[in-house]
C-alpha cells in the first residue's frame, strides 16, 4: 500500500508542478506579494495531496516563540525535501538562503528570482560568507525571516553533520535573534528514497536566541538545543536516536561553507 500510494503521490507531484510551473509563467509580471500569494497556494495544494494520497499530516508546536514582528534567523533542520515547501507555509514570506545555481533553473528559477530569495555563490571561497551577508541585508529591511539549514545540506535522522559557520556569522553581523526548528520529517519523506510513509510530521519552533552572544557561544547553543529537540522528536516517532560523534573537529567553525 505504501508503494502504491507512493507512486501515486510522485506521479501526482511532478505532473503537477510542471503544469504548474509552465501554466503560472504569467504571474511573474504581478507585483511581488501578489505573486507570492499564488505560490503559497501552489504549496497547500502539495499539503492537500500529502493527507489525500499519502496519509501524511504535519503539526507545528510553538507558534508562539515565533517573533511579532521584524525580521529574525530561522535556523532548520533539514531532512528532505518536505520543509523547504512547508517552511513557505509555516513563517509569513521567508528569505531562503540558497546556492545561486538554483537560480539558474529554467522556469523554476525564474520564481526564485522574483520571490527575492538569497542566493550564494558557494564556490566563491572567501566571498560567500560576504556575499550571504550582503544579500541578505535587503530582506532585513523588508522585516522578512531569513531561512538557513545549519548543516548545509540534508541530514538523515539518526546521523550526525558539523554545523557550518554561516548560520552564526548571520546571526553576529546581522543582530538578529536565531529561531531554531526542530522536525521530524526524514522519517516520512526521507532523502533520496521513493517511498514516503503516512502519519503526522512534527514541526517544533524553539524559544529565540537572542543577539549578544559570541559566535562561538551561539552556535554551541544552537546545535546543543537544536539536536536534542530533533532527537526527542525522531525517538518519540519511533526513529533511531542521533550517532554523535565523541568529540567535535574544532576546525569545524573555520569553515567558510554556510
Amino acid at each position: 500500500m505504501i508503494f502504491v500510494r507512493s507512486l501515486l503521490f510522485n506521479t501526482a507531484f511532478v505532473v503537477w508542478t510542471a503544469l504548474m510551473c509552465v501554466g503560472l509563467l504569467w504571474i511573474l509580471l504581478l507585483p511581488r506579494d501578489q505573486m507570492m500569494a499564488v505560490v503559497r497556494w501552489y504549496l497547500s495544494s502539495i499539503a492537500w495531496m500529502e493527507r489525500t494520497i499519502l496519509g501524511l499530516r504535519y503539526e507545528v508546536r510553538g507558534l508562539e516563540n515565533v517573533p511579532a514582528q521584524g525580521s529574525f534567523i530561522i535556523a532548520a533542520k533539514h531532512q528532505s525535501a518536505w520543509e523547504t515547501m512547508k517552511l513557505h507555509l509555516i513563517f509569513h514570506d521567508p528569505a531562503v538562503i540558497l546556492k545561486r545555481e538554483l537560480t539558474w533553473i529554467p522556469t523554476w528559477g525564474w520564481y526564485a528570482q522574483k520571490s527575492r530569495m538569497i542566493a550564494v555563490d558557494r564556490g566563491a571561497r572567501g566571498r560567500a560568507l560576504t556575499s550571504m551577508i550582503e544579500n541578505s541585508r535587503p530582506v532585513v529591511a523588508e522585516g522578512r525571516p531569513i531561512v538557513i539549514f545549519p548543516q548545509g545540506t540534508r541530514v538523515a535522522p539518526g546521523k550526525h553533520i558539523n554545523y557550518r559557520v554561516g548560520v552564526g556569522v548571520l546571526y553576529d553581523e546581522l543582530k538578529l535573534p536565531i529561531v531554531p526548528v526542530a522536525l521530524n520529517a526524514g522519517l516520512y519523506w526521507p532523502r533520496r528514497s521513493f517511498l514516503k510513509k503516512p502519519g503526522t510530521i512534527v514541526v517544533e519552533i524553539l524559544p529565540p536566541i537572542a543577539p549578544g552572544l559570541t559566535r562561538a557561544q551561539v552556535m554551541q547553543e544552537l546545535e546543543t538545543r537544536l539536536e536534542e529537540a530533533t532527537e526527542r522528536l525522531v525517538v518519540a516517532a519511533g526513529g533511531p536516536p542521533t550517532a554523535r560523534p565523541r568529540t567535535e573537529p574544532k576546525g569545524a567553525m573555520a569553515s567558510t561553507t554556510f
